[in-house]
């Protein structure tokens, strides 16, 4: 089979490796199936894009093809034979399409189909054969289509294997099983809702063996008749959807009791206007004694009758959400003695009915989203086998540790979105199987020690979006078998912080802790590390602190993660790492460092984690990928560089990686130029790794070429050196030029080029002898005078009086009386680095080009770190041409540009202030 690229346009790639490849293609703005998709492809999803057609030769190699999902395109055409390669199809999705028709020879080879969605279309016709072919199809979906009429879908009851049958939204009008002909013998559910229907005929056995019917939301303004000419005709009936239909109490009553015949196990009658004046649920309970769930929510009831539920001992799930109760008598569910499931949600309750306390049987009870101001222990007394508690969204204050003096075999507690300012004391043991507890959205500010003491089986507390800034040392204790701590959205500071907060979370796994006030003044190691006791934890979230971010990150601040898989730490402001940081989570095998501004990021920091095989560092102000070929990434599956300022990849950057599989590089200021030629063709060719959605890169320069495809990018001249012939022909016009010149410009040009031999010899000396010098300045500033105001006013001021730098100016330093390319030379070779002020001034000056010369013999002879750029204006790429060095610097090296909106002038001064940090290695470290 022909082996395809990584890299698919429009399309990314998911478990190529794997049995089950998934191929990606939505939201992509495609007119047509892409040709180019791969053999072995198991899933395909191609949603949301504008395709009109299917097309014969669309999935002709595609036989592996088990899942296609094309819905929300434009498709109104599908041409026979489109599937006749792809047998091995199970489930496809054309949903949202512009359908009319299906053909008799649309779906021939779809042999294993077993799921047909075809949900919104225009879909008004069905020629006899469209499904002739597909022997195993179980479930057709023709939700809101135009088959206003059962004749029209003949065809779809003679579907042998069909299981399931959706075909609401059709605007049938009449419904008669006379219509029904040739029934699966395996159809078991059949979905009729939201239909405008005003006659039901149930004059045949034709639905017989049906199990569900759904006839919910249908019915027109004025009434739905209905007849039922045998009880039995629909015998095998288990559950009825009534809910919304446009019927009155009493037709109501009228059909469930005709159909007598029925074992009906569940009856849903939510949202037809019911109150307790209708007489209807005793009747209902009293002629269908099978029926174990009964969903009224959505009426009218504001109370309930004593005696309602008398003849519904049988019940097991019970929903009266969304009513208008307030008050329900004391023995109305006493009757309810098999019980297990009570909703009450969305009512008007101000206290806990106590008629609940009566259900010795209820397992899980709903309350939320009522009026409920507080809680006593007598309104869950005798709910012994209750598992499921939610009191989510009422007003309750207040709880204490006798709230729930019998719920032993209480496995989940919801008290979220309520008002608790506190727990006062530690919850009672009765709770000692308590397995889920949610305490989010109150307004809670503190946890007191031994709070959760007595939960020894809780596995998840959820504590989000309190209030909370302290938490006493042991308010944890007992939680030997917390799993999940969730404390994000709090008032959480390092002061929170106090040795053994987290003592007796053993077998905590996930921590979240983003959106608190985390912050330190220093990088330095702390004495009390906050996760030290926390050897089991393996997430953890520290996303987003508030303020100021935690900007600050100390060196041992992971210590004791010992078990760290996964850690987030995006948009928190941090600018520097310090390289020991990682050296406490040796396990870590994911990493999100994003929206940081850690630019430059030290190859160091990720030596002690070999494991990793993912990393994030979406918008850090990358400008090289040079980090990489300092660490052994031997694991490292996806690295995510996206939104920086990456302009080539080179070649030993992508040999760095040897396992990479995805690689983010999206919305990065690419060159369109042979400098990336390696790069585009490994992204196109590639077997191994993904550049994500390469195809839509764009270059950034030169600016001729700004916003074109890279990778369009014509590198065919590429393979010519011209840079070398153009070399070889210069150089050959320079010395012809020296010759003419050099008498007439002997003696200046001579002093120049004796000066610039003595820079060269001066460097190589030192190269040589290994001396280590000691500076007399920081930086060399060479500037022009016309930017003279803008260096007194502003680089002076800011470097010497802020950061404390030494600088050198000619103006201020240069020994009076001394040739100028001497103090030149001199000065240079004082100061530990240059840095060069450059706008078009600077570029026209010849003092200033025989600086930048000078200063360039370091850079370019020794490869070191000693020259920085900074461009007070934009210079357009072609400006530079003449500049050959410094056009190929600005290639290579960090430049920075200063910032025309005023926010970004403090992080302008910042990459200045860390570039002057960095001492004189060698250019790759």
């Amino acid at each position: 089979q022909e082996v395809v690229p990584y890299c698919l346009q429009n399309c990314t790639i998911h478990g190529k490796r794997s049995k089950r490849m998934k191929v990606l293609c939505y939201r992509q703005n495609l007119s047509e199936v892409p040709s180019y998709l791969p053999w072995n492809v198991s899933i395909l999803d191609l949603s949301e894009n504008q395709i009109a057609s299917l097309r014969q030769n669309n999935f002709r190699k595609l036989s592996l093809l088990q899942v296609l999902n094309v819905s929300q395109n434009q498709i109104h055409l599908i041409e026979d034979g489109t599937f006749a390669q792809t047998s091995s199809i199970e489930i496809l999705n054309l949903t949202s399409n512009q359908l009319r028709a299906l053909s008799s020879f649309m779906f021939d080879g779809l042999g294993s189909l077993t799921v047909l969605l075809l949900r919104e279309n225009n879909i008004d016709r069905i020629e006899p054969s469209a499904f002739a072919h597909l022997m195993k199809l179980k479930v057709i979906d023709l939700t809101s289509n135009k088959l206003h009429s059962l004749n029209a879908l003949d065809v779809v009851f003679k579907v042998k294997s069909l299981e399931e049958l959706h075909i609401r939204e059709n605007e049938i009008i009449h419904f008669t099983t006379k219509d029904i002909v040739n029934v699966p013998l395996w159809l078991r559910e059949l979905d009729v809702s939201h239909n405008p229907i005003s006659f039901m005929n149930v004059a045949t056995d034709a639905l017989y063996r049906l199990l569900s019917l759904d006839l919910s939301f249908s019915g027109t303004h004025n009434h739905t008749t209905w007849i039922i000419q045998d009880p039995c005709f629909l015998k095998g009936l288990k559950r009825l959807y009534l809910g919304g239909t446009v019927m009155t109490p009493l037709d109501i009553l009228d059909v469930v009791q005709k159909l007598n015949c029925s074992l009906l196990e569940e009856i849903h009658l939510n949202e037809l206007n019911l109150t307790d004046s209708d007489n209807l649920i005793e009747k209902v309970c009293l002629w269908h004694q099978n029926v174990k769930t009964l969903n009224l929510q959505g009426n009218k009831f504001k109370s309930i009758k004593g005696i309602v539920f008398e003849n519904c001992s049988h019940l097991w799930n019970l929903d009266l959400t969304h009513n208008r109760l307030k008050v329900v008598p004391y023995i109305s569910f006493h009757s309810l003695n098999s019980l297990q499931s009570l909703s009450l949600a969305k009512n008007e309750f101000s206290d806990v009915p106590n008629a609940t306390s009566n259900i010795i049987s209820l397992k899980s009870l709903d309350l939320s989203f009522n009026q409920i101001k507080k809680i006593v222990p007598k309104d869950f007394a005798n709910l012994r086998s209750l598992q499921h508690l939610n009191l989510t969204g009422n007003r309750i204050t207040q709880i204490s540790s006798d709230l729930f003096p019998d719920l032993h075999n209480l496995l989940e507690l919801n008290l979220g979105m309520n008002f608790l300012l506190e727990i006062s004391q530690p919850f009672s043991d009765s709770l000692g199987k308590l397995e889920k507890m949610e305490l989010n959205s109150n307004k809670m500010s503190a946890l007191k020690k031994g709070t959760f003491r007595n939960l020894t089986s809780l596995q998840f507390l959820s504590l989000i979006d309190n209030q909370i800034s302290t938490i006493e040392p042991g308010a944890f204790e007992g939680l030997s078998h917390l799993q999940t701590l969730f404390l994000s959205t709090n008032k959480i500071t390092k002061e929170t912080f106090q040795k053994g907060i987290f003592q007796g979370l053993s077998s905590l796994v996930d921590l979240q802790l983003f959106e608190n006030y985390i912050s330190y003044e220093t990088s330095e190691k702390l004495d009390n590390p906050p996760f030290i006791l926390l050897r089991s934890v393996k997430y953890l979230s520290l996303n987003s602190q508030r303020k100021s971010g935690l900007q600050h990150f100390p060196s041992n601040f992971l210590q004791g993660l010992e078990s760290i898989v996964k850690i987030q730490a995006g948009n928190l402001v941090i600018s520097d790492l310090d390289p020991a940081t990682f050296s406490y989570a040796p396990t870590l095998k994911e990493l999100d460092l994003s929206s940081n501004p850690l630019n430059p990021i030290s190859p160091a920091l990720f030596r002690p984690i070999p494991k990793l095989t993912e990393l994030h560092l979406h918008k850090i102000g990358l400008q090289s990928l040079d980090f990489v070929l300092h660490i052994n990434f031997s694991k490292l599956v996806m690295l995510r560089v996206s939104e920086n300022q990456l302009n080539v990849i080179e070649p030993k950057h992508i040999r760095a990686l040897p396992y990479l599989t995805f690689l983010d590089l999206r919305q990065n200021p690419f060159t369109c130029s042979c400098d990336n030629q390696m790069f585009i063709n490994w992204s196109l060719h590639d077997l191994e790794t993904q550049v994500l959605y390469f195809y839509q890169y764009t270059c950034a320069f030169p600016l001729a070429s700004k916003g074109r495809k890279l990778w369009a990018f014509h590198n065919s001249s590429c393979t010519v050196d011209h840079e070398f012939i153009l070399f070889v022909a210069n150089t050959a016009a320079v010395i012809l030029l020296m010759v003419v010149c050099i008498c007439y410009r002997w003696k200046k040009q001579g002093i120049y080029t004796y000066h610039l031999l003595l820079a060269y010899i001066h460097d190589k000396r030192y190269k040589r002898t290994g001396r280590h010098k000691k500076y007399d300045y920081d930086a060399f500033v060479s500037y022009n005078t016309q930017d003279k105001e803008w260096v007194m006013n502003e680089l002076l001021p800011t470097l010497e009086d802020k950061y404390h730098w030494r600088l050198c100016l000619h103006h201020r330093d240069f020994e009076p009386g001394k040739c100028i390319l001497k103090n030149i030379v001199d000065n240079i070779y004082a100061s530990r680095k240059t840095i060069c002020v450059i706008t078009h001034h600077y570029l026209e000056s010849e003092w200033c080009s025989k600086e930048i010369q000078l200063a360039s013999f370091r850079l370019f002879d020794e490869h070191k770190d000693v020259l920085v750029l900074i461009f007070l204006e934009h210079i357009p790429n072609d400006n530079l041409s003449p500049y050959h060095k410094m056009r190929k610097l600005v290639k290579k090296k960090t430049y920075l540009m200063w910032p025309q909106e005023e926010e970004e002038i403090p992080l302008f001064w910042h990459k200045l202030n860390m570039a002057l940090k960095t001492s004189e290695g060698k250019e790759d470290e």
